[in-house]
């Protein structure tokens, strides 16, 4: 039980880092939260600073889902039938961490790159179909935020076609939710043609 909280507290912790903010600093950039969407994700530092920003804030928000799962599919064996949802709490905390992170006030990220960290080690398969899906919508909408609502859409069909685990499954349910309503001012916008393409 004590690596299962404390494992849980790594993986707030460890979402709550802003990448997107570290990098942008990094690179000399200004803070992302006042420019373009306002948002610390991929997309918004690819807008502002380009491919390099934005990559290097993708593979930081994946790790920070990866990671924390993988951890706890070493250390959580010992909770036997109950290690699946051991680690499903720990992985939805590595997003919650992201969306609402303890160094930036709660103000956070959309939790779409954290969530795909965690679908990768969970569900390989279900992550790479999705990746294929999202690279299909990208290059027919040209639009981040709609390819990603797909993938959002599509989550838990993925997650229940490569595993068996309900566990896991509700976790995808869960996270597909709050990365819809995350994007509530996306789908306005979308809605009025007003979201901004590549």
């Amino acid at each position: 039980m004590a690596y299962f909280l404390g494992l849980t507290l790594l993986a707030y912790l460890l979402g709550s880092i802003p990448f997107g903010l570290m990098v942008s600093r990094v690179l000399g950039g200004p803070d992302p939260r006042g420019l373009g969407s306002g948002n610390l994700g991929t997309a918004n530092l690819y807008r502002l600073l380009g491919w390099k920003a934005g990559g290097l804030t993708l593979l930081g928000d994946i790790l920070k889902g990866t990671l924390p799962v993988l951890l706890a599919g070493f250390w959580l064996t010992s909770l036997g039938a109950w290690k699946e949802s051991a680690v499903a709490v720990v992985a939805g905390a590595a997003v919650i961490g992201h969306i609402f992170p303890l160094y930036l006030k709660f103000k956070g990220g959309k939790g779409v790159a954290t969530t795909f960290g965690v679908v990768a080690a969970l569900a390989p398969g279900a992550a790479l179909n999705l990746v294929l899906v999202y690279l299909m919508a990208l290059a027919w909408t040209r639009i981040f935020s709609l390819s990603a609502l797909i993938c959002a859409w599509l989550l838990p069909v993925a997650v229940g076609l490569f595993s068996d685990s309900k566990a896991y499954l509700l976790l995808a349910a869960g996270l597909s939710g709050l990365i819809l309503v995350c994007h509530r001012e996306n789908l306005e916008r979308l809605f009025k043609g007003e979201e901004p393409r590549i």
